[in-house]
């Protein structure tokens, strides 16, 4: 038998390019500002669509302008996990503390709460992002 001829085979270049150079997706992990423990991952974060802002709010907790542009959410809401202690024991409400230094990151609350952008999650575990550090990791 005459063995195959190579010229016959044509490969397209946008696809051999396409498979030899693959990008890896970088992963978000946030971890405590204090002990660098890792609190949680991208995966674990619960998306919210973000609220109207200071209409969402009673008037009691409204600022002066109410002109004044949607703020940015300075926490995120991750699903329940193994670390939170308290959610382990039957809490409804609670502080989250970090398991290796005990620093207070949030707190959690099975009848959910309101983000700073207006938006309510239910149920809300919530990490305050000023006492996490966001780290990316490329895979």
């Amino acid at each position: 038998m005459e063995a195959p001829n190579n010229s016959d085979v044509s490969i397209d270049s946008s696809q051999k390019d396409s498979d030899v150079s693959i990008d890896p997706k970088p992963q978000v992990i946030y971890r405590c500002k204090k002990c660098r423990r890792i609190v949680a991952s991208e995966e674990q974060v619960v998306p919210h669509e973000p609220g109207e802002g200071q209409k969402c709010f009673k008037w009691k907790k409204r600022s002066d302008n109410p002109y004044k542009e949607l703020p940015q959410c300075s926490s995120i809401f991750v699903e329940p996990m193994k670390w939170m202690q308290v959610v382990e024991d039957g809490c409804v409400q609670d502080k989250l503390q970090c398991l290796g230094c005990k620093a207070r990151l949030g707190y959690f609350n099975w009848a959910g709460m309101q983000c700073n952008c207006g938006a309510w999650i239910n149920p809300a575990f919530q990490l305050h992002k000023s006492r996490l550090d966001e780290c990316v990791i490329f895979k």
